[in-house]
């Protein structure tokens, strides 16, 4: 967050009144694989190494958290994920489309429809409470601090079945959002598929590829589903819920990951 000075106009009662509020910020993170460069992701200058890990981890990069061995900073804003030596970084790279992005934090990753190969199944046999998802949900607001004092970012949680908070993060961008956490509960090594991931962006077909290469078996969003994300969701495997307000939701794919029963 930074302080600016600004002018607050009420137009009903022709007043208006100097003084200091807070926006969001946003600041370039240039990635490197190895000695290639990879992506510039613009992105709230806070998780940057979270970010950075959740990122190859949600992209299909690196295939589980063992596979890096080092993740340092040069500079500023200038982030080095250093892969295993046996990791065919090459042979991968040419899987990804497009190759060295600039990866805006209005847009975030490329279209859904653009990933190589088939998504994972997801397997997992994962039952949570609907109060537990609901409050999941709702508590983004009350945790999310940044939102609450510039409006300008987006928030997602991981948990474990039981509510039990496992990683949170704002950004700036819905998908950095989702890639923080995924990098949090990697770096602490959370078995993504007794958890599921809350956030309060647009349910999307990229943010739903994301949860689903590391095995999360519930998303669950403030916000609409889109119907790439439906797609993705059905094909995956993977139960979607959208407008989770109040004590009511809407369950596009496999409720029967939802219990009902008090």
């Amino acid at each position: 967050m930074v302080k600016v000075e600004i002018v607050k106009v009420d137009v009903s009662a022709k007043k208006f009144q100097k003084m200091t509020d807070y926006v969001a910020e946003e600041k370039p993170l240039h990635i490197f694989l190895n000695r290639t460069y990879y992506a510039t992701i613009f992105c709230s200058p806070s998780n940057l190494k979270e970010l950075a890990v959740g990122h190859v981890l949600s992209e299909g990069i690196v295939k589980s958290i063992e596979e890096i061995e080092e993740v340092s900073f040069k500079g500023e804003g200038v982030c080095r994920v250093k892969l295993k030596a046996n990791i065919d970084l090459e042979k991968r790279l040419k899987l990804l489309t497009p190759f060295s992005r600039v990866i805006l934090s209005a847009c975030g990753s490329s279209s859904p429809y653009e990933y190589s190969g088939k998504l994972p199944k997801i397997t997992s046999n994962l039952k949570v409470k609907a109060e537990v998802i609901l409050n999941g949900v709702n508590r983004l607001n009350s945790i999310a601090e940044t939102f609450r004092k510039t409006g300008g970012v987006h928030a997602a949680a991981i948990y474990k079945s039981n509510g039990n908070l496992v990683a949170f993060a704002e950004d700036v961008g819905r998908h950095n959002a989702v890639d923080k956490v995924i990098g949090i509960g990697a770096l602490n090594k959370t078995d993504f598929k007794e958890c599921f991931v809350t956030l309060s962006g647009r349910l999307t077909g990229d943010i739903i590829i994301k949860a689903a290469r590391v095995s999360l078996p519930i998303v669950a969003s403030l916000a609409a589903a889109i119907d790439s994300g439906i797609a993705v969701a059905k094909d995956a495997g993977l139960t979607l819920i959208g407008f989770v307000r109040g004590k009511r939701m809407n369950i596009y794919n496999f409720p029967e990951r939802i219990d009902f029963n008090n």
